[in-house]
C-alpha cells in the first residue's frame, strides 16, 4: 500500500485486535493463492498486509504468537491430493523494496557474521518467477517424491504428475545418496495463452461452458494437481531449479558452484543467474533482469539475492520464516494515468466495506485495467478521490491495482462521502477506536457475509455439524434453502431428497447431525455467532461468568439501555466519547479477558435489529445448555495462565482442558494479571516478559505435579 502509514495502536489490546485481523485477513489470502490458486489481492498488497503485521509485531513484541502470519510459509494444503511432511521445511523469503532495503540486508549479514563494515560479501542473483515451488527428492539418483510447498511443511504429494514433466529427470547421476532438487513449476506466456485458446476451442465444439485460467500461474498450479496425471500431461508445464532440501551431503562450497552442478544433471537453471562481488554488481544485475522483464517467456516478480557462501548460509540460518542469508528484491509497480467513473463499494468476507474505484479502461504493464482498490475511507480522504478525476494508477501484481495519485484534486467538485449504511443489507457500518475500516455490522444478515457467517456456524469448534461443509452450505444458500442459520435447523428430509445427489442414508446422516446440536454448549453457541473479538477463549469466559443463556442476554439488555442513556459531554470528542463508553460497557459486562475493544464489539452485535432478530430466530430451534462447572479445586483456581513454549508430552488444547477443568483462565500473552507462565523448550518473548514481571515461571513436569496434586 502507497501512501501515509498508518498510525501503530497506541495500546496492546488496539494492537491485538489489529493483530487477529491481519491473522485473518493474511490467512485467507494464502488459502487463495496457495491452495485454491484463486487470488483476490495483488502481491504488492499482501506485501503491504504482511508489512504492517511485521510494524505491529515489532512494536508489541509480546503479542507475537507461534502461529503469527510473520513465522508462517504459505498456506496448509488442501484437495484431494495426499499430504505428506517436507524432510526439511521450505521456507519463504523476505522482501526488499529499494536499493537501501538491499544495503541493509548486507549490513545485517556482516553485523550478524561479525564482519567489518566493508568486508566483501559475494552474492547470488537469479530472476523471482512466479510459479509454484515444488521439492524433487532424488534416492540414489531416481526420482521417488515430488511434493508442493503447502504451508512450508506439509506438501501434496504430485509425484505421478511431476513424472509427466520432460524438464524434470527421472534420473540424475553422480549425486549424493539423497538429494532433494527444488524450483520453481511454471508454464510460460505463450504456453498459457494457447492453453486457454485450446481450452475455449474445446468448449466450443462440446457446447460447454469454457474454463480459462486467470493468469500463468494459476494455469501452472491448476495443471499440476490434477487428479488425472495424464491431464499435466496434456498441459505445457515446465521446471526451473533454484536452490535444494535434505541431501547426504552438500553439492559444493558456494551458491552459485551447487546450482552448476545442478544444472550438469539436466535440470534448468536460469541463465540469468550470476555471481556478485560486491552490492554494486548485484543491483546491476537487478536493473538488467527488470529491463529484460516483458521478453522474457515467463512470469518474474523481482530478483532473488543469496549470499554465497554455504558456511555463512549455516551461520546465518533462519529467523521465523525466512532464511537471514536471502532477499526478494521486488520490481515497482508499473504505473499509468486514467479517469475515475466512480467509486463503489464491495463487502467483503469479514463484514469490512472496501472502496473500488471504476476507471476508464487503461493498460497497465500490458494488462487493460478498468477497476482499482481504493482500501479504504482514511484512503479516499488523503487522495481526495472523486468520480471524474484525473488519477495516476499503478499495479504490482497480476490482480488489483491501486490510484496512487489524484491530479485533478483541486478542481472544485463535491468530495465524495464514505457510506455509513451497508449496500447490501442496510445495516449500519462503523469502525472502531483505532481502526481504519468501515464494517457492515449486518453480521448474521448480511448476504457478503452470509456463507461465510454460516460456514463458521457449523464449523468444528463453533456447533460442529458432522457433514455440512462449505460445499453444501454454499450450494443451500445459493439455492436459497438456508439463509440464516436457523434455517438450519429446519432443513427437512424432504428437502434433501429432492436435490441432486442426495439419497435416503446421506439425508437421514445430516438430519440426524444437526438435530444433535440443537443444545450445543453455551460458549460454542456464543462463538458459533461469529461476534468480532469474540473468539473461542473470549466466548468460553463469558459462558462461565453467567452459565446461562437468559443471564447473559440479561447483561446485553442492561448494557444496551445503559449506552442509550449516554451522550458526549460539553466539549468532548468522539473518541473520548467512544472510550468512555466502552470503559463503562466492560465494567457491565463484567468479565476477565474483555476489554473495550471486545465490549464494544459485543454490546454492537446485538444493537443491530437485524442481528438480535436472526439470534431471536435461532432460539426457537436451538437451546443453549447451562454451564456446569466441572472444575476441580486446585492451587491454579482462579488464576490465569499462560502456557509457552513446546510442550512434549501433551498438545495446547490438552494444557488448555487441565487448567480450565482446575479453574483456571489461560491465556495468550503475558500481562500484569498473568499469575503463572509454563514454560516448554523454545519459549522466547513469552519468558522474556514474564522475568519482567516476576511473574512466576514453571516446567512442564512442574505442571503435571500440580494437575496430579488435584486429582
Amino acid at each position: 500500500m502507497t501512501g501515509a502509514i498508518p498510525q501503530l495502536p497506541h495500546h496492546a489490546a488496539a494492537a491485538a485486535a489489529e493483530l487477529e485481523h491481519l491473522a485473518a485477513e493474511i490467512a485467507y489470502h494464502n488459502r487463495l493463492y496457495h491452495a485454491e490458486d484463486t487470488p483476490e489481492i495483488s502481491d504488492a498488497e499482501f506485501d503491504a498486509l504482511m508489512r504492517r503485521n511485521a510494524q505491529i509485531e515489532a512494536a508489541f513484541p509480546d503479542l507475537v504468537r507461534t502461529d503469527s502470519p510473520s513465522r508462517l510459509v504459505g498456506a496448509a494444503p488442501a484437495g484431494h491430493l495426499a499430504k505428506v511432511a517436507h524432510a526439511r521445511q521450505m521456507f519463504s523469503l523476505d522482501n526488499g523494496f529499494s536499493d537501501e532495503d538491499v544495503a541493509d540486508f548486507l549490513g545485517r549479514v556482516r553485523r550478524f557474521l561479525k564482519l567489518p563494515d566493508d568486508a566483501p560479501v559475494a552474492l547470488t542473483a537469479e530472476p523471482k518467477i512466479d510459479g509454484l515451488s515444488c521439492s524433487l527428492r532424488y534416492v540414489n539418483g531416481e526420482l521417488v517424491q515430488a511434493l508442493t510447498r503447502g504451508d512450508g511443511q506439509i506438501g501434496e504429494d504430485v509425484t505421478a504428475n511431476v513424472r509427466t514433466i520432460a524438464d524434470i529427470p527421472a534420473r540424475i547421476g553422480d549425486a549424493p545418496e539423497i538429494f532433494e532438487v527444488r524450483g520453481e513449476i511454471y508454464m510460460a506466456k505463450a504456453d498459457f495463452t494457447a492453453l486457454n485458446a485450446r481450452l475455449h476451442a474445446e468448449a466450443a465444439e462440446t457446447g460447454k461452458e469454457a474454463r480459462q485460467f486467470a493468469n500463468p500461474r494459476n494455469a501452472a498450479a491448476g495443471s499440476l494437481r490434477q487428479k488425472d496425471a495424464s491431464v499435466t500431461a496434456s498441459r505445457p508445464l515446465r521446471f526451473l531449479a533454484w536452490g535444494w532440501g535434505e541431501v547426504s551431503e552438500e553439492p559444493a562450497g558456494s551458491q552459485y558452484a551447487a546450482m552448476v552442478r545442478i544444472r550438469s544433471w539436466g535440470f534448468p537453471v536460469s541463465d540469468l543467474l550470476v555471481h556478485c562481488d560486491t552490492l554494486d554488481q548485484a543491483l546491476a544485475q537487478y536493473r538488467a533482469i527488470e529491463q529484460r522483464r516483458a521478453d522474457l517467456p515467463f512470469d518474474i516478480d523481482g530478483v532473488v539475492y543469496k549470499i554465497d557462501r554455504l558456511d555463512w548460509q549455516a551461520r546465518l540460518g533462519f529467523v521465523g520464516r525466512a532464511p537471514r542469508w536471502g532477499l526478494a528484491h521486488k520490481f515497482p509497480a508499473e504505473r499509468a494515468q486514467t479517469t475515475l467513473r466512480a467509486i463503489d463499494i464491495q463487502v467483503g468476507r469479514t463484514g469490512k466495506l472496501t472502496p473500488v474505484a471504476r476507471l476508464e479502461p487503461v493498460t497497465v504493464g500490458g494488462v487493460v485495467v478498468t477497476n482499482a482498490t481504493l482500501h479504504n475511507a482514511d484512503e479516499i480522504e488523503r487522495l481526495g478521490v472523486r468520480p471524474g478525476d484525473r488519477v495516476v494508477l499503478q499495479r504490482a501484481g497480476d490482480v488489483i491495482p491501486q490510484i496512487v495519485e489524484n491530479l485533478t484534486r483541486d478542481e472544485e467538485r463535491e468530495p465524495w462521502v464514505f457510506p455509513h449504511i451497508c449496500p447490501e443489507c442496510q445495516s449500519t457500518a462503523d469502525r472502531g477506536p483505532d481502526e481504519v475500516d468501515y464494517r457492515c455490522t449486518g453480521g448474521l444478515i448480511c448476504p457478503a457475509q452470509r456463507v461465510e457467517r454460516l460456514r463458521h456456524f457449523v464449523s468444528r469448534h463453533a456447533l460442529d455439524i458432522e457433514g455440512l461443509g462449505l460445499t453444501h452450505i454454499e450450494s443451500f444458500f445459493h439455492d436459497g434453502l438456508v439463509k440464516t442459520p436457523a434455517d438450519i435447523f429446519r432443513i427437512t428430509r424432504d428437502d434433501l431428497l429432492a436435490r441432486e445427489r442426495w439419497a435416503e442414508l446421506s439425508a437421514a446422516n445430516l438430519i440426524a447431525a444437526i438435530d444433535a446440536r440443537r443444545n450445543p454448549s453455551l460458549d460454542r453457541f456464543l462463538f458459533a455467532l461469529g461476534i468480532r473479538h469474540v473468539g473461542e477463549v473470549t466466548a468460553r469466559d463469558l459462558a462461565r461468568r453467567y452459565r446461562s443463556w437468559a443471564a447473559f442476554h440479561a447483561m446485553i439488555d442492561q448494557a444496551l439501555a445503559h449506552r442509550a442513556t449516554l451522550n458526549p459531554a460539553l466539549g468532548e470528542t468522539e473518541e473520548k466519547f467512544i472510550a468512555r463508553q466502552a470503559k463503562e460497557l466492560v465494567a457491565i459486562v463484567e468479565t476477565a479477558g474483555v476489554g473495550p475493544e471486545v465490549a464494544l464489539a459485543l454490546i454492537d452485535f446485538f444493537a443491530e435489529p437485524h442481528n438480535a432478530e436472526a439470534v431471536a430466530d435461532l432460539l426457537g430451534q436451538v437451546t443453549p445448555a447451562d454451564v456446569v462447572h466441572e472444575t476441580r479445586d486446585s492451587e491454579v483456581t482462579g488464576k490465569t495462565l499462560v502456557f509457552t513454549g513446546s510442550l512434549e508430552s501433551l498438545s495446547r488444547d490438552e494444557a488448555k482442558a487441565q487448567a480450565e477443568s482446575l479453574g483456571a483462565r489461560v491465556a495468550g500473552s503475558v500481562s500484569a494479571r498473568t499469575d503463572l507462565v509454563i514454560a516448554g523448550p523454545g519459549a522466547g518473548s513469552k519468558l522474556k516478559k514474564a522475568a519482567e514481571l516476576q511473574i512466576p515461571v514453571i516446567s512442564e513436569s512442574d505442571w503435571a505435579e500440580i494437575v496430579n496434586r488435584a486429582k
